[in-house]
């Protein structure tokens, strides 16, 4: 099975929810335009996609860590998706700013910039969800209902990812009910606490993994 769908009005499935290699959630959302939100590293990624549809129109990116990016190449071969990421990148990807409107899965969603795990790293706003990446994730081995991306890795801060979690919070609409983290699983309720919840401990300055 590939996941769960949280939201009645958007098709969202988690394509490496049962992956036996260590991986980013890539989010297949399906609609008047098929999309991606994060490839994974995955092996088997364009199967899987195979097996769910036969169009694939566009590929969002998070931030550009492996874990999230491996299989790209392999699905730009194989659907030869448009790109979308902070940066161009190898793959000449169209870039993507701050405050930017694009359309997953046929849906509206606002581009924020959300530094601080990475420098890269671009969070996904709708009406109803919101796509985070790594910079708030639901539960993880750190801490459970509201946890940061880890600020302990080359590129990464502690105080700029306070400050994008801040800018996430900011433009965040109170209808959104379902959030979906790069990692973990995803969630449905009140987003908006778990969001503070994860601030609340960044700014603490609580270790990801205490030693």
């Amino acid at each position: 099975m590939t996941g769960a769908v949280l939201q009645a009005d958007m098709d969202v499935r988690n394509l490496t929810a049962d992956a036996a290699v260590f991986t980013a959630n890539a989010y297949l959302i399906q609609g008047e335009r098929n999309s991606l939100v994060d490839v994974g590293a995955m092996p088997g990624m364009v199967d899987t996609l195979q097996e769910q549809v036969a169009t694939l129109d566009s590929v969002f990116l998070t931030h550009r860590h492996d874990d999230h990016v491996d299989r790209l190449e392999t699905v730009r071969a194989a659907f030869d998706p448009t790109v979308y990421a902070a940066d161009s990148g190898p793959e000449a990807a169209t870039v993507l700013a701050d405050g930017d409107q694009v359309s997953i899965g046929g849906e509206a969603f606002e581009v924020v910039e959300t530094p601080g795990h990475a420098p890269d790293h671009l969070a996904f706003v709708g009406d109803m969800a919101v796509f985070t990446g790594d910079i708030v994730v639901y539960s993880d081995e750190a801490f459970e209902d509201g946890s940061f991306g880890r600020t302990d890795i080359p590129g990464a801060d502690r105080e700029t990812l306070v400050k994008s979690i801040d800018r996430l919070l900011g433009r965040l609409p109170a209808t959104v009910k379902s959030l979906y983290p790069g990692h973990g699983p995803a969630f449905a309720g009140d987003v908006r606490t778990v969001i503070e919840r994860a601030r609340g401990r960044a700014a603490r300055g609580e270790p990801k993994y205490p030693e």
